[in-house]
């Protein structure tokens, strides 16, 4: 019987070990790049890219909405020039509310005042009198003696109520007029009201001043 042929095809050749069968794999497939630690700079450019336009869309957005009022855009609404001019203020109603906050202190809600320290509004020759008077009072304030219905009074001094030096009130002109019209129609007077451009005018004639005496207002007509 002849040897075998070690290296004859038709012989099943030893199986092949697993380090030959990994060498064999790598070296037909290649080594392949490590692309685990490199970032590509294109998607992250674009993240920020949209990121800041998304937010910057928003902040627009919460600015300009007109806090998401549905009138805001409503698009049978017909054009405006600009802003509505806001609701009117009935002089009255202002007047009111300043008298009763402040003025109620030393003229007393009927408008009667006090006997010996605070003069009457009520029938009053001052508040129905010369309007030019009665906007200087109230304006800048009124010190010394005042005569008021025959009954002298000369316990306090009334204080500035305009913006001028000195004042603790710093009221508007408009405020001064609605007051002064509240007054002169309540507590049984019937005098004009007084416009906020009379008071202005006034204000703007005297500046800034001191307050006022019983003889420096006598000689105004």
């Amino acid at each position: 019987m002849s040897d075998q042929n070690p290296i004859d095809p038709r012989l099943e050749q030893a199986g092949a070990s697993d380090e030959s069968l990994l060498a064999a794999h790598e070296k037909l497939l290649g080594k392949k790049p490590e692309d685990g630690a490199h970032y590509k700079m294109l998607p992250l450019v674009l993240l920020f890219v949209f990121s800041g336009l998304i937010f910057y869309a928003g902040t627009y957005l919460n600015h300009f909405a007109g806090h998401y009022d549905a009138t805001i855009f409503n698009e049978n609404a017909h054009p405006s020039t600009g802003a509505a001019p806001g609701a009117k203020i009935d002089p009255m109603v202002l007047g009111k509310k300043n008298y009763d906050q402040v003025c109620t202190t030393c003229h007393q809600a009927t408008g009667l005042g006090v006997a010996g320290n605070y003069p009457p509004l009520a029938g009053s020759e001052w508040v129905n009198g010369s309007e030019e008077r009665v906007i200087r009072i109230v304006l800048y304030g009124l010190k010394g003696r005042v005569t008021v219905k025959g009954t002298e009074f000369n316990a306090a001094a009334m204080p500035a109520f305009g913006k001028v030096a000195g004042s603790g009130y710093n009221w508007t002109d408009e405020r001064i007029a609605a007051v002064l019209t509240y007054v002169r129609a309540s507590f049984g007077n019937t005098s004009p009201a007084i416009s906020a451009d009379k008071v202005a005018e006034i204000h703007g004639k005297e500046g800034d001043r001191k307050e006022w005496s019983q003889e420096e207002l006598l000689k105004i007509p």
